[in-house]
């Protein structure tokens, strides 16, 4: 841990026992408790309405791979006294049990929103608790577009806060635990001393999500959010049974500068959108080589040699042969060379199915990664990466630096999000069936949500 000593223990690294000035003034819980969708502008509620779309194509997405199946038999065993429904499931649980399940295939195939500053995902991190909670007290689904705008202002600045304070990149599931609690919170009405208390124990017992060892060893871990959002969610229930906690992160006196912006600035609008199924670090070199194929009128077959010139970071994703779906996408070699050859990235690139395709497993031996300094010196701010395609004629091939697509700086539209829904659920529900359910969700605000998630289970299991 760098920087400090305690003045009281002489310990490194902690922040000291006297050193630690906390401000309860309520004013996160005011935020989260307070806040009305008449209060919120209008393109954060066109926002608001994207992301709810994008967290479900996530879920549904999800819904079809093996962590959501090890979350559901888990469910199934502690869980099942409820009847809370999942998205993807004829299952039902308590709200613990949903919670857990819809946890396990929020990030499951890595297609949810993600924020540069906090490195991480923050819709993901909170989705499972809220829409959990939301379903068992039935709430509107305009009330839960209203608390997923106010989880994102929490799991961002509280992101923010943890990574500062403790000096080490703490991911999803760390700050999902808290923002977790607070939408969860909110929806189960609590006054603003008793989420004090929840947001308190979500904080104290958050996961640790070492998400750098994840990038370099990719398996479920990823990014802690199935803990994550258990904890938030125990938080509350903690709260309610009576157990005390005191002090969170963001009641620091340093961190009060990040609760000043609430109602001003809302983070939903800084989020990065995904159009590909595997660690955003790698979308870059994928839209690079997909614009540099329809611009030249070349194929894979015409490759001899790609070099991707990228940043540390990136440049530490795993490049390992994958045998299980996780590897496959928290990696940089696999999912490049899928794209190289199919021209996309998707669920079908990525499953288990797909990692013995012997053309996918050839181009990787075509693929060389190095660390660019330019690129590596914008980095948290901008993930940039550009690549070198050596082709068979003998020409040399450069891109430019790529962003990856979908950065808050591309403005992404309502419109571009329900494209991607058609596009990426097409993989796994038929077409029809993926255009009801988004014509469901543009007209659901003053829809119950269990009726939104009810009526989107029975379109998917009927097909």
């Amino acid at each position: 841990m760098p920087g400090r000593l305690c003045k009281t223990c002489r310990r490194p690294g902690i922040r000291g026992c006297k050193t630690m000035n906390f401000i309860t003034n309520y004013k996160l819980e005011r935020y989260i408790l307070d806040t009305k969708w008449e209060d919120i502008p209008p393109q954060v509620q066109e926002r608001a309405r994207g992301c709810g779309i994008d967290l479900m194509t996530a879920l549904i997405l999800g819904s079809r791979g093996l962590q959501f199946q090890a979350g559901s038999r888990l469910a199934q065993q502690l869980y099942t006294d409820g009847d809370v429904p999942v998205v993807g499931s004829d299952k039902t649980y308590s709200f613990l049990g949903a919670t857990v399940a819809m946890g396990h295939a929020s990030n499951s195939f890595d297609i949810d929103d993600g924020h540069n500053m906090i490195k991480g995902h923050p819709g993901t991190s909170f989705v499972a608790g809220i829409l959990a909670a939301g379903l068992e007290q039935n709430i509107t689904y305009r009330e839960y577009l209203t608390t997923l705008v106010i989880a994102y202002d929490v799991a961002v600045r509280t992101g923010l806060a943890i990574q500062n304070h403790y000096g080490f990149l703490h991911s999803t599931g760390t700050y999902g635990a808290v923002s977790t609690a607070a939408g969860v919170g909110r929806i189960f009405g609590l006054s603003k001393e008793e989420l004090n208390n929840a947001l308190s124990v979500a904080d104290f017992h958050a996961p640790l999500t070492p998400v750098m060892r994840a990038v370099e060893y990719p398996s479920m871990n990823k990014d802690g959010v199935p803990f994550g959002a258990l904890l938030g969610a125990m938080a509350v229930l903690e709260t309610q049974a009576g157990t005390t906690g005191k002090t969170y992160t963001l009641e620091l006196e340093e961190y009060q500068p990040l609760l000043d912006t609430l109602g001003q600035t809302y983070e939903i609008m800084n989020l990065y959108f995904k159009p590909f199924t595997c660690c955003r670090w790698a979308h870059q070199p994928i839209q690079a080589w997909l614009d540099m194929k329809k611009a030249e009128g070349i194929s894979s077959e015409d490759i001899v040699k790609v070099t991707v010139h990228t940043f540390e970071a990136a440049s530490r994703l795993s490049k390992i042969v994958p045998h299980r779906a996780d590897e496959a996408q928290y990696n940089i070699a696999w999912p490049v060379a899928a794209a190289l050859v199919h021209g996309d990235l998707g669920y079908k690139q990525v499953t288990e199915e797909a990692l013995e395709d012997p053309a996918v497993l050839n181009m990787m031996q075509h693929l060389e990664f190095t660390v660019d300094p330019k690129m590596d010196a914008q980095f948290p701010e901008k993930r940039l990466a550009w690549i070198e395609v050596l082709l068979k004629d003998g020409r040399t091939l450069k891109s430019l630096p790529y962003a990856a697509p979908g950065e808050a700086s591309d403005g992404v539209s309502l419109e571009s999000i329900c494209k991607k829904f058609l596009r990426i659920t097409s993989a796994v529900i038929p077409q029809q069936t993926a255009q009801d359910i988004l014509t469901l969700l543009q007209n659901a605000e003053t829809m119950p949500i269990r009726d939104v998630v009810l009526q989107m289970n029975a379109a998917m299991q009927k097909s």
